[in-house]
């Protein structure tokens, strides 16, 4: 059901991101003014991400999942009937709070429901089906946009509401509680889970995906396609061919993560990334440029099983935590929302070459407490042998 209800999730995500900003520009304002709509939702699912972990640790994953996805429905619904751009602008910051709800309660049922063994695995199919959803939805949001600006966003409220309707009623909040007798141990802190250098490790290589994946490879990537080859459906090949190499390796990674380890895996994927990204500002050559563009998608694919399969061994599935999954989201979204702001300077200042270097490196700096990192895998088979015993 959350799977399924990812790709839901991810269709209508899609569907509004290619008229959000041509919808903004409808009332009348700049650029700047456009942006910084697009730019407040993942503004407001930053700053509510430690109360949307703490609601989950109080109210439980399942109640605020649900009230997650009703309010980005309600947000999107609203934002399609918005009579000026501060109306709009509030929408949107109202939506991101609701997204980090659903986001946050999600990655919690997924560490209390995943089987420990099998959680790379999880973890791949959850991030499959965003991807997969991602990708269709702008197509299909193109296409409704000829109806009018508004009406992919009376779509997106209508399957957000599909989503919680499905997954209220097939998960019941019986099935998330702990199976081992006796009261269940506190949940996780954050000071607690700090102490732990894999978690450490996942936060700085969240960081680092978060910038280079999410931030610089959305923003930047594009421009750099229309401005070195002057021609705007390169940028969105490039693009598609991004998601394609990730689409990839998601399909073995999560098996990888599951019998080898997740630190080789996410040391790989950031290394894959930072080659990839790193060289791109230095390609004039239309087929390297995307060749390297399906490379970083490959190294994104790599990297996010992984780390999500680690803070859940960190976690752990009985005791749950979610103030310490909010700040692993932190730390992502962290670096989308200052990855095409800081790698944007640069570009204007020194060129794309340096850009893309300077992403490279912060992809190569997230290495280094990876290194230091223990491997969690062998907690994951501890744990499911002793479920099984």
């Amino acid at each position: 059901m959350l799977v399924a209800s990812a790709f839901v999730i991810a269709i209508g995500y899609g569907l509004v991101s290619p008229v959000l900003p041509a919808y903004a520009r409808s009332f009348d304002v700049g650029v700047a003014a456009a942006s910084t709509v697009v730019s407040a939702f993942a503004f407001f699912r930053l700053v509510f991400a430690p109360a949307g972990g703490a609601l989950v640790s109080r109210l439980g994953e399942r109640p605020v999942y649900l009230t997650g996805l009703l309010v980005v429905a309600a947000s999107s619904l609203a934002t399609a009937f918005a009579q000026s751009y501060v109306q709009l602008l509030v929408l949107r910051g109202v939506g991101g709070i609701g997204s980090t709800m659903f986001t946050v309660s999600a990655m919690a049922l997924l560490v209390r429901l995943a089987p420990p063994t099998i959680r790379g695995r999880v973890s791949s199919a959850y991030a499959s089906s965003f991807l997969l959803g991602g990708m269709l939805g702008p197509v299909v949001g193109g296409a409704l946009a000829g109806f009018g600006l508004r009406v992919p966003f009376v779509v997106y409220a209508v399957a957000l509401l599909v989503a919680a309707s499905v997954v209220g009623l097939r998960l019941s909040s019986a099935s998330l509680r702990p199976s081992e007798d006796g009261p269940p141990p506190p949940p996780m802190k954050v000071r607690e889970a700090l102490g732990d250098a894999a978690y450490r490790a996942a936060l700085a290589s969240a960081f680092a995906n978060g910038w280079c994946n999410f931030g610089v490879r959305a923003a930047v990537l594009p421009q750099f396609a229309v401005a070195v080859h002057d021609a705007t459906w390169v940028a969105g090949v490039s693009l598609a061919l991004a998601a394609a190499g990730t689409a990839a390796a998601l399909q073995v990674a999560g098996r990888v993560a599951d019998r080898v380890g997740r630190r080789p895996l996410v040391l790989t994927g950031l290394v894959v990334t930072a080659a990839g990204l790193g060289a791109i500002g230095l390609s004039g050559d239309l087929l390297v440029l995307l060749v390297l563009s399906a490379v970083s998608g490959l190294g994104a694919g790599l990297v996010n099983p992984g780390q999500q399969a680690t803070v859940a061994d960190v976690v752990g599935t009985a005791r749950g935590g979610g103030p310490v999954l909010g700040v692993f989201q932190m730390a992502q979204d962290s670096g989308a929302i200052l990855g095409p702001i800081l790698v944007g300077v640069v570009a204007d200042r020194l060129g794309f070459g340096w850009a893309f270097g300077a992403t490279a490196l912060i992809s190569l700096l997230a290495v280094l407490p990876w290194l230091a990192a223990p491997e969690t895998l062998h907690r994951a088979r501890a744990v499911g042998g002793s479920a099984r015993g």
